[in-house]
């Protein structure tokens, strides 16, 4: 089907999908890395060097310690889902229909997959959605 002279293509070419597969691979693997970091991190028990301060700096320690810990497990949390929605970008790399938004079924401009490769919904789609 043409439009104005553009050709419209209703799956992405398997050169196209190497090109985001190899986007996709890359975010993985950084944050892969980026939670295994938070990981250590928080479990780490090693201590602060704080035996031998005042009790009040102590305290204050423990407290900072306890808010980090809260941040690090919704980022974390966060890089879990965002490892899961990669890991399933890849599954749909595979299966040819990667960059065909769920709810319009159109192709997603590969700009917005540039930017955003794990996503399903293309701009369109992503209104019809927070319209609801």
């Amino acid at each position: 089907m043409e439009e104005k002279g553009k050709k419209r293509y209703s799956r992405y070419s398997m050169k196209e999908r190497k090109e985001f597969r190899k986007i996709i691979l890359e975010k993985l693997k950084k944050a892969k890395k980026d939670l295994l970091i938070l990981q250590n991190s928080f479990s780490n028990n090693q201590n602060n060097g704080t035996d031998d301060t005042c009790p009040t700096f102590k305290a204050f320690e423990e407290g900072s310690e306890t808010l980090s810990k809260e941040q690090n497990a919704q980022i974390m949390d966060h890089l879990q889902k965002f490892i899961k929605s990669l890991n399933s970008a890849l599954i749909r790399v595979e299966n040819k229909d990667y960059g065909i938004c769920r709810i319009t079924k159109k192709l997603i401009p590969k700009g917005r997959l540039m930017a955003v490769p794990h996503t399903t919904l293309s701009i369109e789609g992503k209104e019809l959605v927070e319209k609801k």
